[in-house]
């Protein structure tokens, strides 16, 4: 793959774990990584300008597509050089948390140019929703045109707790994670949408075959893959195959999970909406699934992740194979081990990461490098690359 134009000089060269001062919170990350075998990382900006961006993916060789929540625009990143694509920016319901968010591309984009968003919407009846919509880029890559909603109807309140990551497996399967809409009976709701992880066809938009309740009679219950999550904001699959998400907790506790079909992740924040329940509630009946890490006091508002490449050819070091998981709130990105077995093993915070503020995603390329999107606001964010 070409290397992207870059618009600036590095921002930092460093690889240890960053340290507090006093004013600052002490936020708890994880047992400590290894003292040696990080390399220096090189951060650069590929393009800026950006007001928001939720999602960012490649589509060949220089090129990204990226959506931005509130604008609720779509651009084309080229070589460093952002152009916006035509697409139908008044049709998207922007409150809140609720704009223009999560962004997949087709594994075969190069034969059908197909892409996916997840969007806030109008029904026709007035009322709001998130919804999922499958896409087709032009071949002059300058306009998006709709091919069909492929599920929606997630719930929705002010616009808080709208999710909504998409990512699409090895095995086709196009998952979604999503939020509660910060409406506590959400996520047990097995026929509610919200606080799920759900898996479909992203073809014909129908539950996944495989799903726990594929042949159950409420339709929403059809497409669930997991339940009982708060506001599921990342999404990414390790080289074993296995499925992971991150979460935002209330005052405590962001979580990243080991995703099993069928299973309960234990957020139950009821009667109302009572934020001081614990995002993994043990004593719910049934089986609760404990988070593989989980943030303590106080929160990060862990966003988007994906894995490091595993080869020791990528010159990730002591980095490779590890799962980056954007912080917004600690304005860092994380660098998680975990073992064959789901595992914490440590976790590394490099200080070349924490200094372009809020981060929101995380997304690695075909090259090896990831790029990373800030999130602070006015036209003043930025798609960084990151490389060893």
């Amino acid at each position: 793959m070409r290397r992207l134009m870059l618009a600036s000089l590095p921002l930092a060269v460093a690889g240890s774990l960053t340290a507090c001062t006093d004013s600052e919170p002490s936020y708890r990350t994880g047992p400590p990584a290894p003292d040696r075998g990080f390399p220096a990382l090189r951060v650069s900006t590929v393009v800026g300008g950006l007001d928001h961006p939720w999602d960012v993916k490649p589509i060949g060789p220089g090129r990204l597509l990226v959506t931005e929540r509130d604008r609720a625009r779509v651009s084309l990143v080229d070589h460093g050089r952002r152009r916006t694509v035509a697409f139908p920016s008044s049709q998207v319901w922007v409150s809140g948390e609720t704009g223009l968010l999560g962004l997949a591309v087709d594994p075969a984009f190069g034969q059908n140019h197909r892409v996916y968003l997840c969007q806030g919407g109008t029904l026709t009846s007035g009322r709001h929703d998130v919804r999922v919509t499958a896409w087709r880029l032009n071949v002059a890559e300058r306009k998006v045109t709709r091919i069909r909603t492929l599920v929606g109807g997630f719930p929705t309140s002010s616009g808080r707790h709208g999710g909504c990551r998409l990512l699409i497996a090895r095995n086709g399967a196009l998952i979604v994670g999503t939020g509660d809409a910060a409406i506590g009976t959400n996520p047990r709701d097995l026929t509610s949408y919200g606080g799920k992880t759900l898996r479909l066809d992203r073809f014909t938009g129908q539950p996944w075959p495989t799903n726990r309740w594929a042949h159950a009679t409420h339709r929403a219950q059809r497409y669930i893959h997991t339940w009982g999550h708060r506001n599921v904001q990342g999404l990414a699959q390790r080289a074993d195959g296995t499925l992971w998400s991150v979460e935002h907790g209330p005052d405590r506790d962001d979580e990243v999970n080991l995703l099993r079909n069928g299973a309960d992740y234990g957020w139950n924040p009821v009667p109302g909406y009572n934020e001081s329940v614990p995002m993994t509630d043990q004593a719910l009946p049934g089986r609760q699934v404990a988070a593989r890490w989980r943030s303590g006091l106080p929160t990060l508002a862990t966003s988007g992740a994906d894995w490091l490449p595993v080869q020791r050819s990528s010159g990730w070091g002591s980095y490779r194979g590890t799962l980056a998981v954007a912080a917004l709130k600690a304005s860092r990105v994380l660098f998680m081990r975990f073992d064959a077995s789901g595992h914490l093993q440590w976790v590394q915070v490099p200080d070349a990461l924490t200094h372009a503020g809020r981060v929101r995603a995380v997304t690695t390329l075909p090259s090896g490098d990831l790029l990373v999107t800030t999130d602070n606001g006015n036209g003043t964010d930025r798609i960084l690359r990151v490389r060893p």
